[in-house]
This record gives structure tokens, sequence and C-alpha cells, in this order.
């Protein structure tokens, strides 16, 4: 934060006073300070989404076809029957949420209707409630019935699935029924995805799912002192992030003074939602105090 405002204080200057020759367009300082901000808050971002995973729980949505197992393995992480289990295609209509916590960390695991293009009313609104949930999700556990399948990248499983994802959403895929296919239990890598092997049913391979997600959420850094962020505290961290990047955009493009300062107001005011207000009247001191303006 004192970083923006010393560079929003230059910024400021060299444009509300520009007989004090306080030219920050003619040499590449201002970029370097603007792309050491930009670096700091990516930083600050990661630590606390990570705190806000501590904080308030990691929320995983089980997604993908009717009669994959999404059911069986929401029963088996909760470790109870929560929701009911058939074998017949659809019985989950709606979203089942449980919270289950792994080694002390809180998780919210959500079962949603299996997707597909439904005819029946009911179902289309359990469909469509699924995919509202997937797109808040923090990850998205991409049940595939091995039985049906050999194929262990996502975009292959189901294309139209993943482009439908928002961007940057983690999954993980999660090869079901390998009691059946005989399939070695465990994780692995598949082009930048997690892919998992268990069986839902047995509960064989439910452990290596239960520490992936561990590991997902951080549980192993050190987060002492670090910042239990609010989710309401990421959304202002990612619009103080865009607006540094508009920023950046017209430095570059057209050199446009004003409007970089403008961007950088709106960061401030993004992160003033975690730091408290900073007002015009406050930039405009330390304007004051930092020049020998009108000396």
């Amino acid at each position: 934060m004192e970083a923006l405002t010393h560079l929003r204080i230059y910024v400021e200057a060299a444009i509300d006073f520009p007989d004090e020759e306080i030219d920050f367009l003619s040499d590449g300082k201002i970029e370097a300070q603007l792309n050491g901000v930009i670096a700091d808050l990516d930083a600050v971002r990661t630590e606390a989404r990570q705190g806000s995973l501590l904080r308030e729980g990691m929320k995983v949505v089980i997604a993908g076809r009717p009669n994959a197992g999404k059911s069986s393995l929401l029963n088996a992480l909760a470790g109870r029957e929560a929701a009911i289990v058939t074998d017949i295609a659809g019985t989950t209509r709606d979203v089942l949420r449980e919270h289950i916590h792994i080694d002390g960390m809180p998780l919210h695991i959500i079962d949603t209707a299996g997707l597909r293009d439904a005819n029946d009313e009911v179902e289309r609104i359990g469909i469509e409630r699924a995919w509202q949930e997937i797109e808040q999700a923090d990850r998205v556990l991409f049940m595939v019935d091995g039985t049906t399948t050999d194929a262990v990248d996502p975009a292959d499983i189901w294309p139209d699935f993943i482009a439908r994802l928002p961007k940057n959403l983690p999954i993980t895929v999660v090869r079901n029924k390998a009691d059946i296919t005989g399939e070695t239990l465990g994780i692995s890598e598949v082009n930048g995805h997690s892919l998992v092997r268990l069986s839902a049913r047995t509960g064989e391979g439910i452990d290596v799912l239960r520490n992936h997600l561990k590991q997902s959420m951080g549980f192993d850094t050190n987060m002492e002192g670090g910042f239990l962020a609010r989710r309401r505290h990421l959304q202002a961290l990612a619009e103080a992030a865009e607006h540094l990047e508009q920023g950046k955009a017209q430095l570059l493009g057209a050199w446009a003074g004003e409007l970089l300062a403008e961007e950088l107001r709106l960061a401030q005011q993004s992160l003033s939602e975690i730091t408290g207000e900073f007002t015009s009247d406050d930039l405009l001191g330390r304007i004051f105090s930092s020049f020998c303006i009108g000396k």
C-alpha cells in the first residue's frame, strides 16, 4: 500500500504541478516502480487466497455426468451417508452440502446434479444450480466413471464441460470405480491437472484424495503471521490488480499520465476495503511534504 501511495504521489505531482519539473515519463523509473507494486500485490493475493481458505474453508464442488459416483464420493469424504446413492441416473437433483475437516482444515464439499441435457424441469433447475456452484468454487472434483472411458486428460474426457469452466479454476480429475477397472490407485499429473484414481464405493484411494485436498489448501505452508483474508478481501485485491494492469497498459501504450493516475487511484480505492480510506486530501498532503512545491 505504501509503495502504491508513493507511486501516486509522483504521478499526481507531475500532472498537477508541471512547472516543478517532476517528469516521470522521461525515464523508466515509473514503469519499474509500477512493476514492483504489481509484483508485491500478486504476492499478497497468493497469501490472501491461502489465508481465506484456512479461515473460511475451501469450497470444493463435485461435478460430472450422472452416475459417475459423485454422491458416493461425498459420502466417503463426509464419513456418513449424507447423500442417497442409487443406480438410477439423476438421483441427485439439488445441491447437497457437507462441512468437513481434514486435519483441522475446513472444507465445504458440495455434491451437484449430474450434468447432461435434461428434459425434466426439476432436473434442469438442479443442473443450473450445479453450474452456479461450479462458478463459485475454489476447486472442482471432475468425477469420471472409469468404466466408460480410458481418457485421463479432462479436455479429452469432456471438452464441452472443460470449455465452460471459469478460467483458472483448479480441477482435479477423479477417475472412479478403480475397484472395477483394476486401475492402480494413486495421484498423478496430466497436462497441469491432478488426477486421482480411487473407488468411492469401497473407499480405496480416498485418503489420497484427502491429502491432495489438504495440500491444495496450502496446509504444509507456514501461515504464522499470515493474512487470514475474507473472501471480500480477495475481490478487493483482484480489482486493485486489474486497475494496476490497466494503468500499466496506459503507461506503455499512450504514455497517458492522467489515465495512469486514475487507474492508480481506483486501485488504491479498491484496497481501501482492507486498509481503510485514503482520501485526496491525504494524497495532497503527502505531495506537499515530498516536494518543495512553490518554493
